[in-house]
C-alpha cells in the first residue's frame, strides 16, 4: 500500500480504495489509488455507474470504504467536516422549508463560517420569493439553492456533482462564473463530476477520470495533455510499436491514433495535440492501458540527420 499522505498540499487522497455494495456483484470503487492537490478545479469525468457519486460521499464522510483508506488534507474523512461542503446529486433539502428558511439553516449549522452575501447570490433570490417552498421550486431552482448552502459555508474543499444539471445555459454561466470567483478569492479546491466534458475545459486545470470503478487518467491537465499526441502517418498501426496507443483507426491509405509517445517521433508524421474531450474519450476506451500518473514530459520528435 502507498505511505499515507498528510501533506495539506493534497486536499484529496485515495489510498487503495474499495467500495462494495451487498446488493451489487462488482465493486463500485476498486483498487483506487490517487491523489488530487489542493488549490485545483478537478474534472471528475466518467460514465454511469464509474463510481463519481460514489467516491464524493466517501470524500464528504457520508460512505465507508469496503477496505483502504481516504484523506482530506491529510485527515481521515469524517461526516461534517468543516473544511468540506457537499453537493449531493439528488440535492437533499427539507420541501416544507422556504427559500429563506433554508438559507436561514445554513447560516445556523455554518456559524461563524458562513457568507450569506454569496449564498444569496447563489441562490439567485431575485428571480423568485423568498417564501415559496422547496418543495414548490422547479429543477434548476432547488439546485442553486443547494448549491448556495454549499458555496455559503466558504469551505475549502467543495465537492459537487453534477452542479450545472437542471439548470438552463444562462444560469450556467452565472453559477460557473460565481464558482471560479468564489475560487479565486478563496483559493479553495473544486472537484466537480460532469458527462459534459467541454463544459470543464475552461474552467478545470486538474482531470481525473473513473471507469469501472478504477482511475484511468489523474493528474495536472496540461501535463497530461503534453503527454500525448494524434498522429497520423502513411501506412498502418504496427508503425505504432514502441508507444502506448490509447486509439488507432485506418485514416484514408494510413493511420491516425491518439498515443502518449515513449521514442521520439519520425519525421513525416502529423502531429497535434489532443484536445481534452479526446484525450478522455480515448483513456475510457483504452481500460488499463493509462498510467496513473503521468510525468510531464512532451512529446519529441527525433532529430534532423
Amino acid at each position: 500500500m502507498p505511505p499515507s499522505t498528510s501533506s495539506s498540499d493534497v486536499a484529496l487522497a485515495a489510498r487503495s480504495v474499495t467500495k462494495r455494495y451487498r446488493r451489487r456483484g462488482r465493486a463500485v470503487l476498486d483498487d483506487c489509488t490517487f491523489s488530487i492537490p489542493s488549490g485545483v478545479v478537478c474534472a471528475l469525468v466518467g460514465a454511469n455507474g464509474a463510481g463519481k457519486s460514489t467516491l464524493l460521499e466517501m470524500a464528504a464522510g457520508m460512505e465507508r470504504p469496503t477496505a483502504g483508506a481516504v484523506e482530506v488534507f491529510g485527515e481521515p474523512v469524517r461526516t461534517g467536516h468543516p473544511r468540506v461542503a457537499y453537493l449531493a446529486q439528488d440535492r437533499p433539502l427539507f420541501p416544507r422549508l422556504t427559500v429563506a428558511e433554508t438559507l436561514r439553516y445554513g447560516a445556523r449549522a455554518n456559524q461563524g463560517n458562513w457568507d450569506a452575501a454569496l449564498a444569496e447570490r447563489a441562490a439567485d433570490l431575485p428571480r423568485f420569493h423568498r417564501r415559496e417552498r422547496i418543495g414548490d421550486l422547479s429543477g434548476g431552482q432547488r439546485t442553486r439553492v443547494a448549491l448556495a448552502l454549499a458555496l455559503g459555508k466558504r469551505a475549502d474543499l467543495l465537492l459537487l456533482d453534477e452542479p450545472m444539471a437542471d439548470l438552463d445555459v444562462r444560469s450556467r454561466q452565472e453559477v460557473m462564473g460565481l464558482l471560479m470567483a468564489h475560487v479565486a478569492d478563496t483559493g479553495s479546491t473544486v472537484i466537480m463530476s460532469s458527462h459534459i466534458i467541454s463544459e470543464l475545459s475552461d474552467v478545470c486545470d486538474h482531470l481525473l477520470v473513473l471507469d469501472q470503478g478504477r482511475p484511468r487518467l489523474c493528474g495536472d491537465i496540461e501535463e497530461l495533455l503534453a503527454q500525448h499526441a494524434v498522429v497520423t502517418f502513411s501506412g498502418g498501426a504496427q508503425r505504432l510499436a514502441g508507444h502506448t496507443v490509447l486509439e488507432s483507426r485506418p485514416a484514408g491509405r494510413g493511420t491516425s491514433a491518439l498515443i502518449r509517445a515513449t521514442a521520439p517521433l519520425p519525421d513525416g508524421w502529423e502531429v497535434r495535440s489532443p484536445s481534452l474531450e479526446e484525450l478522455v474519450l480515448a483513456g475510457l476506451a483504452a481500460p488499463g492501458v493509462c498510467d496513473l500518473v503521468l510525468s510531464p514530459v512532451p512529446y519529441a520528435k527525433e532529430p534532423a540527420s
